[in-house]
């Protein structure tokens, strides 16, 4: 076992959820791959029975879904007690304001939970409550209107500027690119049937209409940024912080698959503002797009572990683990950051039989 000041540390046992999630390869990398050696037992949960954490982590429990709160809540504690758990790093958007409700109640069972209090999470999640709050502070945001009606829609469509530029609707809260649709009134159904696989961003006016109808729940509709994306990891715990912008230069399905870490100042400087101002801990994080002028603009936050977090672990800024200790009170110093460092994605996979991995790529 590693050593630290002289005292053997000892093994910890980790509940780590969404242990099907496209970035769980990445989060138990972290995990195991800590800057300390130190051994973990990481117990993975999903709601569905035969996902890829079944077969790398530790141990693997189903479990009900977070919209089911109480079943949730009673599976997970008795996951909790029965494997001994001490850090549980919830990698769910549902869970997390569940979660934060439930910090105390944890504790007093020897858990600590990887979690913001329930006013970060509450205004964090919502992509309007976090843009007033950047508003508020000075941090760049979009032009924006809040619809809930196609003649809304369309009348602050046409103030954004479109039809001749593009726009942007997304639903105030969602996870990942649910809900996300790109208004390009240039986009040629016939021509994307032939050359675009069938899981494009971009339609057409006619067809958002077709799908959501006279009325709907409300929708934010905002103006389209044509910029280098950044996704920022972050760490902070008290008056301790740390920020790593990573440019995302290939996206699919929502995850980096390409991207490098980059020290740009004004998204950390923007990052290092909001943060502070809605009281995140932890590791979590946010995204930003570059308008035609190359200013950074909020997109959204993840107060959560992010999908591609194991790239800021290579560039030498585990912000995973680095929560791990908070978490448990232990010392922190915060690392350098290896800038320029990037992460190549490949498509990998397990291989089962009856319930057994048998090989992976």
């Amino acid at each position: 076992m590693a050593i630290l000041k002289g005292m053997i540390m000892r093994k910890i046992n980790i509940l780590v959820t969404g242990a099907g999630a496209p970035g769980i390869m990445g989060t138990l990398y972290s995990l195991r791959h800590n800057f300390e050696n130190r051994e973990v037992f990481i117990v993975g949960t999903d709601v569905k029975s035969n996902v890829v954490g079944k077969y790398i982590c530790d141990k693997f429990y189903s479990i009900p879904p977070a919209i089911y709160s109480d079943k949730y809540l009673v599976a997970i504690k008795e996951v909790c007690e029965k494997e001994k758990i001490k850090v549980l790093i919830p990698q769910n958007t549902m869970e997390l304001e569940i979660l934060s409700n439930q910090k105390s109640e944890f504790e007093k069972m020897g858990v600590k939970i990887l979690v913001s209090e329930k006013s970060a999470i509450e205004n964090s999640n919502n992509k309007l409550k976090l843009m007033q709050v950047c508003e508020k502070i000075g941090v760049p945001v979009g032009n924006y209107y809040l619809v809930d009606n196609i003649i809304s829609l369309e009348k602050y469509a046409k103030e954004l500027g479109w039809p001749e530029k593009k726009i942007v609707v997304k639903p105030p809260i969602s996870n990942g690119l649910r809900g996300v649709r790109i208004i390009d009134e240039n986009y040629d159904p016939k021509e994307a049937f032939y050359s675009e696989k069938p899981n494009s961003l971009i339609t057409n006016f006619e067809n958002i209409k077709k799908i959501l109808g006279e009325k709907f729940p409300k929708l934010i509709v905002t103006e389209y940024l044509p910029g280098e994306e950044f996704t920022v990891d972050i760490f902070r715990k008290n008056e301790k912080m740390l920020v790593i912008p990573r440019v995302r230069e290939m996206i699919r399905s929502g995850i980096t698959f390409n991207g490098q870490v980059i020290k740009e100042k004004n998204i950390i400087n923007y990052s290092k503002k909001i943060a502070s101002n809605l009281g995140l801990e932890y590791c979590f994080g946010f995204q930003f797009k570059l308008d035609i002028k190359g200013t950074p603009k909020i997109l959204e936050c993840n107060p959560r572990v992010q999908g591609t977090m194991v790239l800021s672990t290579f560039a030498g800024a585990n912000v995973i683990w680095l929560s791990v200790k908070a978490a448990l009170r232990e010392d922190v110093e915060l690392p350098n950051i290896n800038w320029g460092t990037r992460l190549l994605r490949y498509w990998g996979g397990i291989a089962e039989l009856n319930g057994n991995r048998i090989g992976q790529l």
